[in-house]
């Protein structure tokens, strides 16, 4: 634990021998909502909703840095721990922001090109798009935000676990993901 607030690494899991950090639970559905963007309305229009998505979390993390440095009252005991959960360091956040943009990117742009090749695949098109996206995410964020801080092999087995990690979950729900495609095109504005 004292590793962790030393590095302010977030919270990580173990999945059989592999540790993995605790956003390949929910960040998967990032890709597949970027997915149904780029499916839908476009690459074009899934950049800008990247690009906002990315602007968000950076007025997030800016509000969370100044909470932190606000004194705060005697009677308010958590400010410790409001530090430790919500104030990564800043290799974190650059790690975090330079792999949410690529890895998106990537992901819309390689789902729009495989449309263009073969639009009856929805399927290869939605797991393709997000094993390159992924992959590039979990190159990026994970050689960032731990290099130096483990073993190499290590951090390699971290980058492959989790590129394929975030890819079986995209595989599992891509019956959610093909029904809100579905749902989305038949909309009268589409």
């Amino acid at each position: 634990m004292s590793d962790c607030i030393e590095y302010n690494c977030g919270k990580d899991f173990f999945l059989f021998s592999f540790v993995l950090p605790c956003g390949v639970i929910i960040f998967p559905v990032v890709y597949i909502i970027n997915d149904i963007l780029a499916e839908v309305y476009g690459y074009e229009k899934a950049r800008r909703v990247i690009l906002l998505g990315f602007f968000m979390n950076l007025v997030a993390v800016i509000c969370f840095t100044v909470t932190i440095w606000l004194p705060a009252p005697e009677f308010f005991t958590n400010s410790e721990a409001y530090a430790i959960v919500l104030g990564s360091t800043w290799r974190l956040l650059t790690a975090g922001f330079i792999a949410y943009i690529v890895g998106s990117l990537v992901n819309a742009k390689v789902m729009v090109y495989l449309k263009k090749v073969d639009e009856k695949k929805l399927f290869v098109r939605c797991i393709v798009s997000t094993f390159f996206g992924e992959g590039m995410d979990a190159m990026i964020y994970i050689t960032i935000a731990f290099f130096g801080t483990m073993p190499t092999e290590a951090l390699i087995a971290m980058i492959f676990v989790q590129a394929i990690v975030k890819t079986v979950y995209e595989i599992i729900v891509y019956p959610l993901t093909r029904y809100v495609i579905g749902r989305v095109k038949a909309l009268p504005e589409n």
